[in-house]
């Protein structure tokens, strides 16, 4: 069976039944080609954009007076969420720390911590984005295997999941779900091409995270399986940053490297993807052997799970579409010193 699926610019024919459901997601804004940071500016103060606003826990700004004629003055806030991982030295988690063993700041301002878990339950949504060129999918059933039992060890009943491919274009296999059958029937439906449209990938994932709700301090995922190259014309890496940023999206990276020391390896790519994973709080794995992709994938269920769960208001500024810088600290130097923290480091004041 032949099908039109809306494209990025165009039409593209695909074939087969399932992947007659799988719209082209649409076409990040125009760039002039992609790339990855070529210094530390282009990562830290990303331009900014101007998107629709919603915000959690807020009261709506307002003056007005009240029948004793004294006048009450509202302050607009936001509750901000920040999924935090705390590690020893040996890279494992620490858990049993509680509420006043942290401290949160926000452009160097502290905060007070009105929300608190040790070890985050708060729904998640998540997007995995497999890189379908042919230069990583060499060991096609092994990735595939590995994918499906991450979907049904990580996915719980108010968690759901989005599946995309990327190569040449962006295609979403299935949409957010927490069916698991629905995920496997999407990995086997998953099509080879030439290029790798990593940026594009990263910033129409977040684009639909952004859309998920953001009742219940849910946490917005996205795990991406790439060798980290990048060479489609597309979304730059400062767009693709801006809109993880803006969504609140975590970035896992599982790097997929066949020939370690090739000398034709992106390590530039790499670079990228580690720095991404850096600003959002998430993380990154390298995979040598396709029977690595399975503890990795482990690894990112584990680090999902052993999370706490910080926040706090902030208020509003106006019309504001700042980047607001967030740090977390520990409050006893000795532990401060013992520990290190994961968390994202900012957030727009006009994001989603």
């Amino acid at each position: 069976m032949r099908v039109l699926v809306g494209a990025l610019l165009g039409l593209v024919l695909v074939r087969g039944d399932l992947l007659s459901q799988a719209p082209v997601v649409r076409q990040p804004p125009p760039a002039v080609g992609a790339q990855a940071p070529k210094d530390p500016e282009d990562v830290q103060t990303p331009p900014a954009v101007a998107t629709q606003t919603q915000t959690g826990g807020k009261a709506n700004g307002s003056a007005g007076t009240p029948e004793g004629g004294f006048p009450t003055i509202r302050v607009e806030t936001r509750l901000v969420n920040v999924a935090l991982n705390v590690v020893d030295t040996k890279g494992s988690p620490v858990g049993g720390l509680e509420r006043e063993d942290f401290q949160i700041l926000e452009d160097g301002k502290l905060q007070k911590i009105a929300v608190f878990e040790k070890e985050a339950t708060t729904p998640l949504s998540i997007v995995l984005a497999i890189d379908a060129s042919e230069s990583v999918m060499t060991s096609e059933r092994l990735e595939k295997e590995a994918a499906k039992h991450f979907v049904r060890a990580l996915l719980r009943e108010q968690d759901e999941l989005d599946l995309m491919e990327f190569s040449d274009v962006v295609r979403e296999l299935v949409p957010f779900t927490n069916q698991p059958k629905r995920i496997e029937s999407g990995l086997n439906a998953i099509q080879h091409g030439d290029a790798t449209a990593l940026y594009d990938a990263i910033y129409l994932a977040s684009d639909r995270l952004a859309g998920t709700s953001a009742a219940n301090g849910r946490r917005r995922v996205i795990v991406l399986i790439t060798d980290g190259g990048d060479t489609v014309k597309g979304a730059r890496y400062t767009q693709a940053l801006e809109e993880a940023q803006r969504a609140g999206a975590m970035v896992y990276s599982i790097i997929i490297v066949p020939i370690y020391a090739d000398a034709g390896r992106n390590t530039g790519g790499e670079h990228a993807l580690i720095q991404l994973a850096e600003d959002t709080g998430g993380k990154y794995y390298y995979v040598v052997d396709p029977k690595d992709l399975e503890p990795a994938f482990a690894h990112v269920s584990d680090d999902l799970r052993t999370q706490y769960l910080l926040g706090y208001y902030a208020p509003r500024r106006g019309a504001d579409s700042s980047f607001r810088q967030i740090k977390v600290r520990m409050t006893d130097a000795e532990l401060k010193a013992k520990y290190d923290l994961r968390y994202r480091t900012g957030y727009y004041a006009d994001a989603r």
